[in-house]
């Protein structure tokens, strides 16, 4: 536990201006941002008598180490850099709102030349347009049903697109009419833009113009006895239909608005959203928040707004995201600011208020019964797994006698198949839960860049190379003045690139130590890794070993094993890191393997090399198709010529002739959607886990 007065600055050198200010622990990680109308008065409250600050406030400033600050011109610039840093640093003590559940979006993928419809999760990317968030996905699978009779769109998978087009032939939705068939050149890249660009502006909630425009098509249709034609629109229009009345008009025509609701007490709060657009629910979505810090009402819907809008730019690109209204409970602190800042990313005027009669008040009364059943469910789900993690951490502790819960734990496994394509895992727990962002991967060089000669040998290796990174990042952000140098391993290997920026202290890969280090073997892995720690200094990290076998935790130097009993919530959480290091490895191992036995057969080729091998498979898709080419066709390929092309085709069926063709040369290297993408195993790697020929 530091001292406040240990770092706290000197007086008179903190301005009195609005700026952005972060605490930071003894290891550099930013572990708080805030900002303040008032460097100077927020900063000396932090340092105050320890009595006179909220609980949650000492844990803080007693975990810090330093404080810094950068000055801005206005609140608002303050509001948006604050929001920033806390998205890149991640600050454990800031207000973390987090989704109670995953929810599905409409998504509209407007940056690709024929874009494609379909339903996504997760974070957002550019040049993709959403709609949502949805309760169900088969909510929006049912809408774009109905809505690819008037725009169809294309709503495939690059693989299936990319597989139509080769084969010059439409999916089933080509031939029934509910996709233009793009694939094969049913319609141009512009035309099918603008069809996109329409299915978007209907979802956007522009019904009535499409409606108006089919309606009168139909008449005239029926007016020129085209009947066939004039019931085809009919039938078009009732889809139109039907799909707006999926969602409920609960405010007039034309009404763009958020409507924020909370529920909680002074140890969480539970936040739920209702998206209208054009005066209909559009969407819902909720948040769980944990107060992590001394915060009211006002401050919470502040941050709230942050998170929410924050990425606008980010992910819509023009501001979309922003309603003209966002009807709160609670304004927030600096309601100004934060309608000026919304205004901006908007590109319009936003208003910030709370609502206080008619309809806008109903409704917020219903998003707010809506947070508290929320706030209920997420008590009564989470009740049982808080305690259970802090259990765990607290049995794994006592077990291994350390001086703190294990709040960070490393895990690291290797995974090869009989000494070739080397792969080795680091992944991160961090509170009990995966800290995914942090997971590593190895390449296992060896002594002489083949390999290492055993799993010792590549756990001695990955321990080193994971430490040396620590202690260089640790080194160089205790450097005063930082060039462009670039740090080194001992056998030149770039570790990274670039200066640390002081300024900011942005976290680079290998920067914080855990508080405890789990390698997925026995005694050997165990005094592997010991060795390599022991060798760089390391003695403020603890170590342990976990064994398949009878899932024996081993210490460095023991002669007998820690036994943690099979029903311990400890040994469960060992267990799980544990096996997410081993998935994690063995996914990067077949990845591995899948490209080498692809690109094998063609490496044999005298004079292809790396980009005439790619064109090659790039153009027909496979080796096996490779092989059924003619040279006339394989001289075709750009960069290649006939003497070339005979020489693949005679070296590929002078191979067909001594060997079967491997599963994997049917899948493109950089395909991510055929077998072996994402670590699912291909047809050859069922086979070699069947026999027991993949490493541990």
């Amino acid at each position: 536990m530091a001292d406040p007065a240990t770092y706290r600055p000197a007086p008179g050198e903190i301005p009195d201006a609005p700026g952005v200010y972060r605490f930071r622990d003894k290891d550099g990680r930013v572990i708080y941002v805030g900002k303040a109308k008032s460097l100077r008065n927020r900063l000396n409250s932090y340092f105050q008598d320890l009595a006179g600050l909220h609980p949650r406030t000492q844990t803080m400033v007693t975990t810090a180490a330093s404080v810094q600050w950068t000055v801005v011109h206005t609140e608002v610039e303050a509001l948006a850099l604050e929001y920033s840093w806390i998205k890149e640093f991640d600050p454990r003590f800031n207000i973390k709102y987090r989704d109670d559940k995953s929810y599905p979006y409409l998504a509209v993928t407007m940056a690709d030349e024929f874009p494609r419809v379909q339903v996504m999760r997760g974070a957002k990317r550019k040049g993709t347009r959403y709609f949502g968030p949805y309760a169900h996905a088969w909510a929006i699978r049912e809408t774009v049903d109905l809505l690819l009779r008037v725009f169809p769109v294309r709503t495939c998978s690059a693989g299936v697109f990319k597989r139509a087009h080769q084969q010059g032939r439409p999916c089933l939705l080509g031939y029934i009419e509910k996709c233009s068939a793009p694939c094969v050149g049913r319609i141009s890249p512009e035309d099918h833009q603008r069809l996109a660009q329409d299915f978007c502006d209907f979802m956007a909630g522009d019904t009535a113009r499409f409606t108006r425009r089919l309606t009168q098509a139909m008449k005239a249709a029926a007016a020129e006895l085209d009947f066939e034609r004039a019931a085809r629109l009919r039938d078009d229009v009732a889809s139109l239909e039907r799909a707006t009345e999926r969602n409920a008009v609960v405010l007039k025509d034309g009404t763009d608005a958020d409507i924020f609701a909370l529920a909680g007490d002074e140890l969480e709060a539970a936040v739920q959203v209702f998206h209208v657009r054009d005066g209909r629910i559009r969407g819902q979505r909720g948040w769980v928040v944990e107060k992590v810090e001394d915060v009211d009402d006002a401050e919470l819907v502040e941050r709230l707004l942050q998170q929410v809008y924050g990425s606008a730019e980010e992910e819509g690109g023009d501001g979309a995201a922003v309603p003209r209204e966002v009807l709160v409970p609670v304004l927030p602190t600096d309601v100004d600011q934060v309608q000026a800042w919304l205004t901006g990313l908007r590109g319009g005027r936003v208003a910030v208020h709370v609502p206080q009669r008619g309809a806008k008040r109903e409704l917020a009364e219903t998003v707010r019964q809506n947070a508290e059943h929320a706030l209920a469910l997420h008590r009564t789900r989470r009740a049982g797994d808080l305690t259970t993690r802090s259990q765990a951490l607290r049995e794994i502790q006592e077990a291994l006698d350390l001086a703190s819960a294990p709040l960070r734990i490393e895990c690291y496994d290797v995974s090869h198949t009989q000494g070739t394509y080397q792969s080795a895992s680091m992944v991160v727990f961090e509170d009990g839960l995966p800290r995914k962002s942090e997971y590593r991967l190895f390449t296992i060089r060896g002594p002489e860049g083949d390999g290492a000669r055993d799993d010792t040998a590549a756990m001695h290796e990955v321990i080193t190379r994971r430490f040396r990174r620590y202690l260089a990042e640790r080194d160089r952000a205790n450097d005063v003045e930082l060039g462009d140098g670039q740090v080194e391993d001992d056998d030149g290997t770039p570790l990274r690139s670039g200066p640390v920026d002081e300024r900011t202290g942005r976290p680079v890969r290998f920067a914080y130590p855990p508080s405890l280090i789990v390698v997925d073997g026995g005694p050997p892995q165990v005094a592997a890794a010991a060795a390599a720690m022991a060798e760089l200094g390391i003695d403020d990290v603890a170590l342990c070993g976990l064994a398949k076998r009878l899932e024996e935790v081993w210490l460095p130097g023991e002669q007998y094993p820690v036994i943690l009993q099979r029903s311990s919530e400890g040994l469960y959480l060992l267990q799980r890191v544990r096996d997410e290091a081993h998935r994690f490895a063995i996914s990067a191992h077949r990845k591995r393997r899948s490209k080498g036995m692809t690109v094998s057969v063609l490496d044999e080729v005298a004079g292809v090399g790396p980009a005439r091998r790619a064109a090659l498979l790039r153009h027909f898709g496979s080796v096996r198709r490779l092989r059924a080419a003619s040279v006339e066709e394989i001289a075709t390929v750009p960069g290649m010529g006939e003497r070339t092309a005979a020489a693949v085709l005679a070296a590929l069926n002078g191979s067909a002739a001594g060997r079967a063709v491997a599963p994997d040369e049917t899948t493109l290297p950089d395909d991510t959607t055929g077998p072996g993408a994402h670590g699912a195993p291909t047809p050859a790697e069922g086979v070699d886990e069947r026999a027991g020929m993949l490493g541990p």
